[in-house]
């Protein structure tokens, strides 16, 4: 498919994980890619690949994610797709009782501070073209407790969600549809990492998904893609769920 033929689109955690898959997803359907990540290593490699711009942006920095965004539309000439996605999971974030503050304003300023930035910054360069797709990566916990917490992370998927659906109607009648993706479990190498350092928490997850298993990243990257594509254009607003069934389960067969 070419869903995204010619369209300009940026993806900020760009690098690995579901950031990575979305950038191969976006470019095999057409799209010209703009790579952001802290890494420069990876994502310069990513940029490479789909023959894309790799801009290093730490997206707490204002002042770097508005450089991004000009960057996208200085080099490709505007602005259709953004794809606010980066974020972290730290061990320090756990239990309200154990998480330090400083832990918990770290996981607010990446995950939630930055989907503030890009989103502000994309919608002011979508405006001029009077139509764009804002897809900010919330979570299924976002929707659901959990009492294997991670506070922090939790508390800024749940901010994510109310500012998507904030912004998917503020923007709806100006032609910019914002939409907030809720992965369950992916397997990318913040989750590998975060379960190798405690197993039995992997196992007390994985029992609870009906699917059995944890997502790819290119089945996450699928559900971007038609997010971002012309497919989704009368969704916005909404949390798309994408989690092999947890948030819908009462119990998980056996």
């Amino acid at each position: 498919m070419q869903r995204l033929q010619d369209r300009v689109a940026v993806v900020t955690g760009g690098g690995s994980g579901i950031g990575l898959a979305t950038v191969r997803r976006f470019a095999q359907e057409g799209a010209r890619v703009v790579v952001a990540d802290i890494d420069t290593a990876a994502g310069e490699s990513a940029a490479a690949e789909v023959d894309g711009r790799f801009v290093r942006t730490d997206v707490t920095d204002e002042e770097q994610v508005r450089a991004l965004f000009q960057t996208a539309v200085d080099v490709y000439g505007g602005l259709d797709i953004a794809f606010n996605n980066a974020g972290i999971s730290p061990p320090e974030d756990d239990s309200i009782l154990t998480t330090g503050l400083d832990a918990w304003q770290r996981v607010q300023q990446v995950n939630l501070t930055s989907v503030y930035l890009c989103s502000k910054y994309a919608i002011e360069h979508m405006l001029t073209r009077g139509r764009g797709s804002v897809i900010n990566t919330a979570s299924f916990v976002a929707v659901m407790g959990a009492a294997t917490s991670q506070i922090s992370y939790t508390a800024s998927k749940g901010g994510v969600l109310a500012m998507s659906r904030e912004l998917g109607v503020q923007f709806a009648r100006q032609g910019i549809r914002v939409n907030a993706l809720c992965p369950g479990p992916v397997n990318t190498p913040l989750l590998q990492e975060l379960f190798a350092k405690d197993p039995e928490r992997a196992a007390r997850r994985l029992v609870h998904i009906p699917l059995g298993r944890f997502a790819e990243p290119e089945e996450i990257a699928a559900a971007v893609a038609f997010l971002a594509s012309d497919d989704s254009s009368f969704m916005t607003a909404s949390q798309f769920m994408v989690d092999g069934g947890i948030a819908g389960a009462y119990v998980t067969p056996l």
